[in-house]
């Protein structure tokens, strides 16, 4: 009892704190106090993948969940990005994208952060959480959207994308990426003019956000996520009885597709990304998540695209 008494008084003005710091980067961003941060680190490309002189069947985006905190890092150590690039050259993708920081300002490369990390890893996460919270309060998603959302069209424009040109924007959002990504829909759309497609995998998000510039949005999920489950849940937008909000009017639209990809799970060694773990068929579960993004890419860019190829088998 007295640890638990413990916790609870470490917890309470750090969660506080938390959440004063995550308003506090996009009221600044909305204020003009601070530019976002556009320059990559020495040796870091904006894209990879397909040459940008050439163009790409698509760009795609990949947003990941809290464990983000740098440029570089994702949550399995890029694996999953590394096995689209190695599966689909024919696609430029950008992983650099900071999902929870309006100002575009990586988490680790921060001072007083880079003590905390090696100190108190856990509030890194924390931080990131709050921020997916600050993203889908009503007071501050426009404003957050809006942040995030240019920050996505910056970066790829940086990447070599040309706004009207008719490529394909993939946005491949993992679990808080998918508040991210669904609000940065209709910045993207307004100012790069692109088709855009989403895919989210293990998704947590609001449901407030409007969806309507996205052709499709693919929720990849399965039965044994329990963190997906619980954002529909807490959200009430996510619930059918909010018919007005974004996500179920896109449900009715037809604009929605679910994909089962059990028996994964949101982390641990039978996650969605997982390396390690097998399904029955011998692949990973990695490798499944792979194959199955690839392949609705591959699918939607057959129906966007004039072509008189048969379509491969097995898709």
């Amino acid at each position: 009892m007295n640890d638990l008494l413990l916790w609870i008084c470490l917890l309470g003005p750090v969660l506080l704190a938390e959440g004063l710091l995550a308003r506090y980067e996009v009221m600044a961003y909305g204020a003009g106090w601070r530019a976002p941060v556009t320059a990559l680190p020495e040796g870091v490309p904006y894209a990879r993948g397909a040459a940008p002189d050439s163009p790409p069947a698509a760009y795609l985006v990949y947003l990941d969940g809290i464990g983000k905190r740098r440029v570089r890092d994702t949550r399995d150590g890029g694996q999953l990005v590394n096995a689209v690039l190695a599966g689909a050259p024919e696609l430029r993708v950008l992983g650099q994208v900071q999902p929870y920081s309006p100002l575009a300002a990586p988490l680790a490369d921060r001072p007083v952060w880079a003590w905390l990390r090696r100190h108190v890893g856990l509030l890194l996460f924390l931080h990131n959480v709050m921020q997916i919270f600050v993203a889908a309060d009503h007071r501050y998603r426009p404003l957050y959207n809006r942040a995030v959302g240019s920050q996505t069209a910056t970066q790829l424009r940086l990447a070599g994308y040309r706004p009207g040109s008719g490529i394909p924007v993939v946005l491949l959002s993992y679990s808080g990426g998918a508040q991210v990504a669904t609000g940065a829909v209709e910045a993207l759309h307004t100012q790069l003019r692109c088709p855009l497609l989403l895919i989210t995998l293990g998704g947590f998000h609001n449901g407030a956000n409007d969806v309507t510039h996205a052709e499709h949005v693919h929720q990849l999920t399965s039965a044994s996520d329990r963190i997906e489950r619980v954002g529909t849940w807490i959200f009430p937008q996510r619930w059918r009885l909010f018919r007005r909000s974004g996500w179920n009017r896109a449900r009715r639209a037809g604009k929605i597709t679910v994909h089962r990809l059990d028996p994964a799970t949101h982390l641990g060694p039978h996650s969605y990304i997982s390396p390690v773990g097998r399904l029955p068929d011998g692949r990973s579960y990695l490798d499944h998540t792979t194959d199955t993004v690839i392949a609705l890419i591959r699918a939607h860019h057959r129906t966007t695209t004039p072509t008189n190829d048969p379509m491969p088998e097995g898709h």
